[in-house]
């Protein structure tokens, strides 16, 4: 959590308290851009454009509580606005090519980082949806808006990820194991 202090004087656009707010969120807005698109152009785009409409509508937030999870959002909704571009979520899912990961035998326990990584085997679309519905806690309804497609859609590329995501898991997890 952000001080309120440190809130107000960024509606009042002193430059220090933005650089506080930057050296807090930048981290965490990072991982959740990475989750979301590869190039690391990309990433800091979208960073770039987050923070500038975190300080120039910073005015627009009520509460000051929620002040995290406001630049959450905003920075889910510019990398959805980024992969508009690039994507076409209605599309027929591609066959996932399975590739082994680098993983130690002795170690089968799956961790967030694993999973973190097994996510970017995903078709770019699945991916989306699966971190909107499983991590961000959207709905399909609020998916198929912003992304402009039917709640038929999202359901149908959330089935198709959490599917793949179990091959993914069996392959490199507990197949090693036994």
């Amino acid at each position: 959590m952000i001080d309120e202090k440190i809130i107000l004087a960024c509606k009042k656009q002193q430059r220090e308290a933005q650089k506080q707010v930057y050296n807090i969120l930048a981290p965490k807005l990072y991982a959740l851009c990475k989750r979301y698109l590869k190039k690391e152009e990309e990433i800091e785009e979208v960073m770039a454009d987050s923070f500038y409409i975190i300080f120039t509508k910073i005015e627009q937030l009520k509460e000051n509580n929620a002040f995290v999870g406001w630049c959450k959002k905003i920075t889910v909704n510019e990398c959805l606005r980024q992969l508009k571009q690039n994507i076409n979520f209605n599309l027929y899912l591609e066959d996932t090519k399975i590739i082994n990961l680098a993983h130690d035998e002795t170690d089968s326990s799956l961790l967030e980082n694993d999973l973190l990584q097994l996510l970017k085997l995903l078709p770019d679309g699945c991916k989306t949806i699966f971190n909107l519905f499983v991590i961000e806690g959207y709905s399909h309804k609020e998916i198929a808006q912003q992304l402009q497609i039917s709640e038929g859609t999202s359901k149908s590329q959330l089935n198709v990820a959490k599917t793949k995501l179990k091959e993914l898991v069996q392959l490199h997890f507990y197949h090693q194991a036994k």
